[in-house]
């Protein structure tokens, strides 16, 4: 018998739990920047080499950070299901837990493209300065998608999450667009289930809410899920 799907749909919260800052925390690396300049295509334009230092401090974040329960508890579910990863979060921690079907919504701080197209990926284990440059020989940015530019990825995610018999939305508030529209994208006989320390606010949609924090309920929810 084919085995189910399942899709996850993750966020900031499932890397915070590992040390790594989502951009509402008040952690040491976000208060040294204003958003606006970091974090979108009309900051690249106005000064790129801070742009290009800000991701230099979150890649060594990165390096540095380890897999948690809830991230290595998603591994544990392709044992008996079609388990595919849809996130919003740039690390590879998804990757390193042994997930094996990825799908970076907002790119991935690990690469590195021109400026010029993203057809072509490189890695990049240290730093990208200005001056550095891809093969084509245009500047080296990271492989972020920014604010203010499109989510390439998007189309490849709705169609993955149409087929899903279960969703399993974890780590993300639903608030940013166009990543939280996935969600309506779910079939109708689908199961869905919200992983969130908060109080839900889905009201358009039935989840079933497991209210911690993914460390504690991911694991909990896997086993529930392998039992069944």
């Amino acid at each position: 018998m084919k085995n189910k799907s399942v899709v996850i749909l993750s966020g900031a919260g499932i890397s915070a739990e590992s040390g790594l800052g989502t951009f509402r925390d008040s952690d040491g690396l976000w208060e040294q920047y204003d958003l606006n300049e970091v974090a979108t295509i009309d900051g690249w334009h106005r000064n790129p080499a801070l742009v290009l230092d800000f991701y230099d401090q979150r890649r060594e974040q990165v390096l540095r950070a380890q897999p948690n329960t809830a991230h290595l508890a998603l591994k544990e579910l392709e044992r008996l299901y079609d388990v595919t990863i849809i996130t919003q979060n740039i690390d590879d921690l998804h990757e390193r837990a042994g997930s094996s079907k990825i799908i970076h919504l907002h790119g991935e701080i690990l690469k590195g493209r021109s400026v010029k197209t993203d057809r072509e990926l490189y890695p990049v284990k240290t730093s990208i300065k200005l001056g550095d440059l891809a093969p084509d020989g245009h500047q080296l940015r990271p492989h972020v998608v920014w604010f203010g530019e499109e989510v390439p990825k998007m189309v490849e995610a709705e169609n993955v999450v149409r087929k899903a018999d279960i969703l399993i939305v974890v780590g993300t508030s639903l608030n940013v667009y166009p990543a939280a529209g996935l969600r309506y994208a779910v079939k109708n006989h689908a199961t869905c289930y919200l992983v969130d320390p908060n109080e839900m606010n889905i009201t358009d949609q039935h989840f079933y809410h497991y209210q911690g924090n993914a460390c504690a309920m991911i694991p909990l929810l896997v086993e529930e899920l392998l039992a069944k």
